[in-house]
């Protein structure tokens, strides 16, 4: 048992950043070195709050309705969680596609003055009785933080009203943290005290925890599932289109791994100190070496290490030449890649495979995970930039343009715009990681720079909210030290 609780903020672990301008070879030495300090942002664009990620962790779960303790604009983010809910029932072969059950309270000014806990409980009375659900999850948010509406004791008292249905608070208020990734620690840390409830199972020989994000297709979970399945394995796939039941399973497994670096990493560490269960924590399987690196972590907890050496060498010789053929068409093409703090260092690596160079790289947090990225990276690639960025479009499109990189690796709204080649590194709807979705990815790249001519037609047509004189600004320049 771990001595000290995690308060799910990622904060209150030392040595963690989210607001840093730089190099490559810079950040690797200075976090070397413990000269890296925390910093603020004088002007910021586009945060990204925790509230949506502990919604869009869960808004797939079977039986389920959502209950957001929130004014109506809080939940508008959520409509990308949404659309690869529907469109990741319809790859399952869902004949009735149905919307995720969301219920807002609507908090408005009245509420902030007298309080909204009256608003809450009538929302969860009628969402349970409305839809009959195993659970029902309420989220906090920032309005509801700030004027103390308890919905602990609002979901305890309506527990024994309704014991049919689980009741889920989870307090992801939004000024807890500029970490994004705190919202996914919220919503585990409530599934593991509402649901689970360190009640320990027997182990289920060959069960395996293998945690996803929203954004992962069902083309990668299929390709995940093959992997494991290759090391005899069971898959407990969760949280995304799982269920009560499956949750309920996790203590039962024998190891747990996660397809997002930070999705679950510190869920896992819970785990191992409340159930006892070992895990994996390497890298998200986007390219050849992190997708071996990725396989022989969840094998060696497993003990399949020779087993997995084996498949591994199958593996490339199925794939390499097919990945030459990739390398020839974009052997030299300069990139920029943006993403999570996962998924960007992951597509960081992939580009290796393709011979491309790095010219610069936009991820939310850095931390101990990511220098052992940058450390590799700098191997391979030099003088790239690093904007260590939670949104923050007008950063992203001051550099973009500054570098006029061939190509763009990332969310491709605002440097498509510029008119570069942009392929989507958050593709929920097709394949991204194993080694088939390195194929996928790599022909997805070679396609848009061979085809740039939609981009640039937008680029005519379609101008970015900036001036002029913002582009020949310092792309860090509202990027201030001594930030909390």
């Amino acid at each position: 048992m771990a001595s000290v609780q995690y308060s799910g903020v990622r904060e209150s672990k030392s040595g963690r950043y989210n607001d840093l301008g730089t190099t490559g070879t810079a950040v690797e030495e200075n976090f070397k070195k413990g000269c890296l300090k925390r910093a603020d942002r004088s002007f910021a664009q586009g945060l990204q709050c925790q509230q949506i990620n502990s919604m869009a962790a869960l808004m797939s779960l079977e039986d389920s309705v959502f209950i957001s303790h929130s004014p109506q604009g809080c939940v508008g983010c959520a409509v990308m969680a949404v659309d690869m809910y529907r469109v990741g029932q319809i790859h399952r072969g869902n004949k009735i596609i149905r919307n995720p059950r969301l219920i807002v309270t609507n908090i408005d000014q009245k509420s902030v003055v007298f309080g909204g806990e009256n608003k809450l409980r009538e929302a969860v009375k009628k969402a349970v009785e409305r839809y009959n659900p195993k659970l029902a999850f309420v989220y906090a948010s920032c309005a509801s933080g700030i004027i103390g509406d308890d919905i602990d004791a609002i979901a305890a008292s309506l527990q024994s009203e309704y014991p049919d249905t689980v009741i889920v608070p989870i307090h992801c208020e939004g000024f807890k943290s500029k970490i994004c990734a705190s919202g996914f620690d919220a919503a585990f840390i409530s599934i593991n005290k509402y649901i689970l409830k360190k009640q320990k199972l027997e182990k289920q020989d060959n069960l395996v925890n293998l945690f996803a994000p929203t954004t992962v297709s069902y083309a990668d979970q299929k390709e995940m599932e093959r992997m494991l399945g290759l090391l005899g394995a069971e898959v407990n796939y969760i949280p995304f289109y799982s269920s009560l039941e499956k949750i309920k399973r996790i203590p039962a497994a024998v190891a747990s791994t996660s397809i997002c670096k930070v999705f679950a990493d510190e869920f896992m560490k819970t785990l191992w100190e409340d159930y006892e269960i070992p895990y994996s924590h390497t890298v998200m399987p986007i390219g050849i070496r992190n997708t071996d690196k990725w396989y022989r972590g969840i094998a060696k907890v497993i003990g399949k290490e020779k087993e997995v050496e084996e498949i591994i060498a199958k593996e490339h010789e199925r794939i390499e030449p097919l990945v030459a053929k990739i390398r020839e068409r974009l052997q030299g093409k300069r990139v920029f890649i943006c993403g999570g703090t996962g998924r960007s260092f992951a597509a960081a690596a992939l580009i290796d495979d393709f011979g491309m160079k790095l010219v610069g790289l936009e991820t939310p947090t850095y931390d101990e995970d990511a220098q052992v990225d940058i450390e590799y990276l700098n191997n391979i690639h030099k003088d790239y930039v690093v904007d260590i960025a939670n949104m923050q479009p007008f950063e992203q499109v001051n550099l973009v343009n500054k570098l006029r990189p061939d190509a763009f690796i990332g969310v491709p709204e605002w440097a498509a715009k510029l008119g570069i080649p942009t392929t989507h590194v958050l593709d929920g709807k097709r394949p991204t990681m194993g080694y088939d979705g390195l194929l996928y990815l790599g022909n997805k790249i070679a396609d848009q720079l061979e085809n740039p001519g939609f981009n640039k037609k937008i680029a005519e047509h379609v101008g970015l909210p900036y001036k002029a004189s913002w582009y020949e600004e310092n792309a860090f320049k509202y990027i201030t030290e001594g930030g909390n």
